[in-house]
């Protein structure tokens, strides 16, 4: 996998890149590239056929530095709203998935200015009462050491399905996947392993702030992020659509990928209105030059009057 690093307030961020097209930012989640994955997944490889995936690894993830400093989402909002400036991006589309996605949703309302569109996958970040995020620091804690059926149940359909087996095995093996694995929980330890638990109490009264178009795709049976996340950020987003994966968990992106990719494809192909509106006034210019014209040319027409009648008296003296 080609990865450059960059970077940013004094920190490396390592950042993987592929495709061609409109740049489409990615923050990934833990069932992810950067996470549990150290390769692109189908998912992302799908998208690359329409867009360039750029995808910033978080702090302590895969190459990127640790940061001590960063203790709350607040300073991880800051952190990656730097990132943005360093990628040299003056507005961006942001795709996200779990954390990835309350991230994102974090940049929406905090720098509407700078946000395009997002699309939230089974994100988190809010609170809503009596659907608690589930609790993922206790599941990653192997049962009788080295099973890690309760994982695979809270990020996938079903702890057997051949995904979930294949990205979260029972037998460690692979030590490159370990390793990238243990980088993300201690990452996701600095914003959500203290109360509040991987959610920002406020953001859900912010969420009016962003008014661009939000997508929100949700697995059917996410165990992680309930549904009823979903219909909040639905509810919170002026300009948002709900798309709920049936056959799927915490992971549509795994899950289901072509599904999911085509969702986000379609999403982000549509034409920003922005672009219409910015053409606008410039017709509206254009077809004013005429009035202009005829405007300007009275007055021109007034202003020899006063020669005229100095050349008639001039003769007359």
């Amino acid at each position: 996998m080609d990865t450059r690093t960059i970077t940013v307030n004094g920190h490396a961020v390592e950042i993987a890149e592929t495709g061609r097209g409109a740049p489409l930012l990615y923050l990934h989640g833990f069932a992810d590239l950067h996470a549990a994955s150290v390769e692109w997944l189908p998912f992302h490889e799908t998208l690359a056929r329409s867009f360039r995936v750029i995808a910033p690894a978080h702090p302590a993830c895969a190459g990127s530095d640790e940061d001590e400093d960063i203790e709350t989402i607040d300073d991880l909002a800051f952190r990656y709203i730097e990132t943005i400036d360093a990628l040299g991006f003056d507005k961006v589309d942001i795709a996200g998935t779990c954390v990835g996605g309350w991230i994102a949703a974090e940049l929406a309302v905090r720098h509407p200015e700078r946000i395009n569109r997002i699309a939230l996958i089974g994100a988190s970040g809010l609170f809503v009462k009596d659907a608690p995020i589930g609790d993922l620091f206790w599941e990653t804690q192997a049962e009788q050491g080295r099973i890690y059926a309760g994982l695979r149940r809270l990020l996938f359909r079903s702890e057997t399905a051949p995904e979930a087996l294949a990205m979260f095995p029972d037998t460690r093996t692979d030590t490159a996947r370990e390793l990238s694995r243990y980088k993300t929980m201690r990452f996701a330890s600095r914003i959500g392993f203290s109360p509040p638990y991987f959610f920002n109490r406020k953001l859900r009264d912010r969420l009016h702030r962003f008014g661009g178009p939000a997508l929100l795709l949700w697995g059917e049976a996410d165990r992680m992020v309930p549904t009823a996340h979903a219909k909040a950020y639905e509810a919170g987003f002026p300009k948002s659509r709900l798309q709920v994966i049936a056959g799927a968990g915490h992971s549509p992106q795994v899950e289901k990928p072509a599904e999911t990719a085509a969702a986000i494809a379609a999403f982000f192909k549509v034409a920003p209105a922005r672009k219409a509106a910015a053409k606008a006034p410039a017709k509206r210019k254009a077809a004013a030059r005429p009035a202009a014209k005829r405007r300007a040319a009275p007055k021109a027409k007034a202003r020899a009057m006063p020669r005229k009648t100095a050349k008639r008296r001039a003769r007359r003296r």
